[in-house]
């Protein structure tokens, strides 16, 4: 049985989402969804990673000055996949009753971040283009520590830090896309996430 998300927090994150744009929440995914998620990154053979890419459609390139993770889409066909994306689905359904904003498609995928790894600060969406409303970052890093590096940084709208999250397993964070620029800093160890974007419309989005 897929755990639910409870009532209580649903209303955390929309609150926090209403009173500042972002929130940190870290028991709101099961310890067995994240191991297992965890597990499939480690081991599966059959994840075909690639290098990340930014822009969309015909604009997309990869380029490693300004970010060199490798991503995978998660598959609503697999099983473990299916877990998670239920709970951001149970997500969406939440603040849509509360907010009313119209989330409608979800997309998600496995971010790998190899050491020296990292991600320039950037937006998900440009602003008013209603592409990606929310964004939410899954960590899935056991006994991660400040030393290791790899921190998400969320900034301001005046691009001063809000937020250094260590990457840790279990952490989940959920953001308003338009509105935080943020940055992943350089790993020194293996780092592994799932991100998210939460959009109005079902068109396809390519590249995060």
């Amino acid at each position: 049985m897929v755990s639910q998300i409870s009532e209580a927090v649903l209303d955390e994150i929309a609150d926090a989402l209403v009173d500042k744009g972002y929130i940190l929440l870290s028991d709101i995914i099961p310890d067995y969804v994240s191991l297992a998620l965890l597990e499939k990154m480690q081991t599966e053979q059959n994840i075909n990673f690639k290098k990340a890419a930014i822009g969309r459609g015909i604009d997309q390139q990869v380029n490693t000055f300004i970010r060199s993770d490798k991503i995978a889409w998660l598959n609503n066909q697999d099983h473990i996949d299916r877990e998670y994306l239920t709970i951001m689905s149970q997500l969406k359904d939440g603040l849509n009753r509360r907010l009313f904003m119209g989330l409608f498609h979800y997309e998600s995928h496995y971010a790998v971040y190899e050491p020296g790894a990292f991600y320039k600060k950037h937006l998900d969406a440009l602003k008013g283009s209603q592409n990606r409303l929310l964004t939410t970052v899954f960590f899935l890093n056991p006994e991660w520590q400040e030393k290791d590096g790899g921190q998400l940084v969320i900034y301001d709208e005046l691009d001063q830090p809000l937020d250094v999250i260590n990457p840790l397993l279990g952490t989940l964070v959920i953001f308003l896309s338009e509105r935080f620029p943020h940055e992943v800093k350089p790993t020194l160890k293996t780092r592994n996430s799932i991100a998210g974007w939460f959009s109005v419309s079902n068109a396809a989005i390519n590249a995060a």
